[in-house]
């Protein structure tokens, strides 16, 4: 294990030192154990991203008129579909699917061992809202538009949670902000060519990615009454953001229909994406209803939308 020298630490605290060069990260990924029971910093993330998000949201929830008795409806559907879509979307992608996974189907749920794919999050929890706001009688492109609000802070939990784990490597690098990993129960360290080893901050970058997609949104959100465009303009981000991020980090080079064009699943994932976005977006924000501008004071959630009757209401709660 080579050991980096350094002169003198900017911070140097046990679990944090930054260079000059390097920002030194050595955390424990669990946060506390009891037998085969363990808290991890990566689900404590997932907890206060969903409690943040929820909370940073809650304007825009109310200026467009989704109720908290329909977001709590909602929300754990979400949650559920978030989890799900994650770590399915990971396990497809494994190339030990049949002798890992199909041959042991309880290594499918075993998240702790780590593995979600934010791709798969996104597409079912698309599906998800759609379904929910055809169930709550709410704009669907209101809903999607909430959702693209609260992805970005919710990733950007996650993203830290990355860091910590230090679960998502970028290539070694020289660049005095690169990150070097310490604590022997990193994911990092699980294997010697990364650890205490100066890599790109990859999560980092989409942590900054994250912050700045939420800025744009927040202004839109502030200035646009057409529904759809904030879902549009996340997934664009999001896509374009993934394809320029797998560059600098450490993971495999894979083909599509024979094609080997240099890049990683998720980059594949994301040229596909954008590619779809282009004419889909097109239609449903030049033909579908939902997508016409919302007039001033009108309600945009439920603007256009037949609403259900008291007792409707009092059964679907």
């Amino acid at each position: 294990m080579r050991t980096i020298p350094v002169f003198a630490y900017l911070i140097n605290w046990s679990w944090l030192r930054l260079g000059p060069p390097y920002l030194y990260i050595n955390i424990n990924p669990i946060i506390v154990q009891i037998g085969p029971l363990a808290l991890r910093w990566y689900g404590l993330m997932y907890v206060v991203a969903i409690l943040v998000g929820l909370w940073t949201i809650r304007g825009y929830l109310a200026r467009t008129g989704i109720t908290q008795e329909k977001v709590y409806r909602i929300i754990w559907w979400c949650i559920c579909a978030g989890v799900l879509g994650g770590r399915l979307y990971f396990v497809i992608q494994q190339p030990d699917l049949v002798s890992d996974y199909f041959m042991k189907p309880w290594n499918i749920i075993a998240v702790w061992q780590g593995g979600m794919a934010v791709y798969g999050a996104i597409f079912l929890l698309l599906a998800m809202l759609l379904w929910r706001a055809h169930v709550e009688r709410l704009n669907p492109l209101v809903v999607l538009d909430a959702g693209a609000l609260f992805a970005p802070v919710a990733q950007s939990f996650g993203r830290i949670g990355n860091l910590i784990n230090g679960d998502i490597i970028g290539y070694r690098t020289t660049l005095p902000w690169g990150i070097v990993y310490q604590n022997p129960q990193s994911w990092a360290c699980l294997t010697p060519a990364t650890c205490n080893v100066p890599v790109q901050p990859a999560a980092g970058y989409e942590l900054l990615i994250d912050v700045v997609l939420l800025i744009v949104l927040f202004f839109l959100s502030h200035h646009v009454r057409r529904p759809g465009v904030l879902a549009v303009v996340f997934l664009f981000g999001y896509a374009l953001s993934q394809f320029l991020v797998f560059f600098v980090r450490d993971n495999v080079i894979t083909t599509l229909f024979g094609l080997n064009w240099g890049l990683k699943q998720a980059q594949w994932t994301s040229l596909v994406v954008f590619i779809v976005l282009l004419p889909l977006t097109y239609v449903v924000m030049r033909s579908w209803k939902y997508a016409r501008p919302v007039p001033e004071g009108e309600v945009a959630a439920i603007y256009g939308m037949a609403q259900p009757s008291r007792s409707e209401e009092q059964q679907c709660d």
